[in-house]
């Protein structure tokens, strides 16, 4: 179970899933149709709304401070209840920096607590990246012939990438005389990364936690991150805050915390750090010139290369690979005697040298400056 009741006026979004055994093939198990709400120690209830495979939703719920609240699931016939929590708002962000170093970027963020109360702190973050193509398409089949491109509408060299954080982020001020955390290491992005090779965003989330939360995630990042060698923790049993009404011993991962969420979004550009040059990911790439008329060699016939890597309707003379090409420039021979340009074909290559949609969205997010 993974989310946080967000007393203020952002949404509320959580995840419900089930564990798998190691040796299984399916990595995700969501939890499909069941029925949440979050409830008020008054009753007052705020139901959630299933918006995708195990994801549950509802609106800003600008819930009262004074108050405690738990959520409610039923779910294959059981009834799950998390224990009443009290509202813990998060602070604001004083800032997310970054420093170079050798090897790439470490992303940090700061923050405190002016009035000295919050003390237990976890963070998570989205990424949000420019990245290109090995090559620019200004052409496109229809299927029976080749055109140019709408680059207006149909850009394929210029993409988005986005990821999102897999370890857990926390930290604690409680030992220290201040409610202060300063320069908390977030993540590190390689030089080589293609995330730095034009402009880079992340946006870091705060959240401020409980005591019993804070060994939670302490107790889960322990789990799952520092196992492996005999200096390392043992596993030991996650406890979170979350119950089966008629199973009380049926393990139940997860723990349910109230609070608003404070984030902070920043934007670096390639030309503000070191002169790094990105790692392909297809570094084989390369592309092929493709004629209307090719006579292969010692051959008598011509073949259409054209029909066969570009124009995918054209069936009975489609023998290129088993995925057509995509056409990048046209291939002209200039005419010295008629003083005319001729067009011969078009260079080509895979899609995944061309097409970056592939791996990305060429639609700019809407926070993207």
């Amino acid at each position: 179970m993974e989310g946080v009741i967000n007393s203020g006026a952002d949404s509320t979004f959580i995840k419900l899933s089930r564990t798998v055994n190691l040796s299984s093939t399916v990595t995700i198990n969501p939890v499909l149709h069941a029925v949440l709400a979050v409830e008020s120690d008054q009753n007052v209830i705020y139901p959630l709304t299933e918006t995708s495979n195990g994801y549950y939703a509802c609106g800003g719920l600008n819930l009262d401070n004074s108050r405690k609240y738990r959520l409610r699931i039923q779910a294959n016939g059981e009834l799950y209840l998390s224990d009443f929590v009290p509202v813990v708002n998060s602070p604001a962000i004083d800032s997310v920096s970054y420093a170079v170093q050798g090897n790439g970027l470490q992303i940090y963020v700061s923050t405190h607590d002016p009035k000295n109360n919050t003390h237990y702190y976890r963070w998570n973050y989205n990424e949000t990246w420019i990245f290109h193509s090995n090559y620019e398409s200004f052409f496109i089949s229809t299927g029976d012939t080749v055109v140019s491109r709408d680059l207006v509408n149909d850009e394929i060299y210029y993409c988005w990438g986005n990821d999102t954080s897999s370890t857990i982020n926390i930290a604690s001020s409680a030992k220290l005389t201040k409610d202060v955390i300063s320069n908390n290491p977030i993540t590190s992005i390689s030089s080589t990364s293609e995330k730095l090779g034009t402009e880079y965003s992340i946006i870091v989330n705060q959240y401020a936690l409980t005591g019993d939360a804070y060994s939670f995630w302490v107790n889960l990042k322990k789990n799952t991150e520092q196992l492996g060698s005999i200096f390392d923790a043992q596993p030991s049993q996650i406890n979170g805050n979350v119950h089966s009404t008629s199973n009380p011993a049926e393990p139940v991962v997860g723990y349910i915390s109230v609070g608003a969420v404070t984030s902070q979004r920043i934007f670096i550009k390639n030309q503000q750090l070191p002169a790094w040059v990105p790692t392909p990911t297809y570094p084989n790439c390369t592309f092929d010139s493709l004629r209307f008329i090719y006579y292969p060699p010692r051959g008598s016939n011509f073949v259409p290369q054209e029909d066969q890597f570009f124009n995918y309707n054209k069936k009975g003379v489609f023998l290129g690979p088993a995925y057509q090409l995509i056409p990048i420039n046209a291939i002209d021979s200039f005419i010295v005697r008629e003083g005319r340009d001729t067009l011969l074909g078009h260079t080509g290559a895979s899609p995944q040298c061309v097409d970056c949609t592939l791996r990305g969205t060429n639609k700019q997010p809407a926070f993207w400056k």
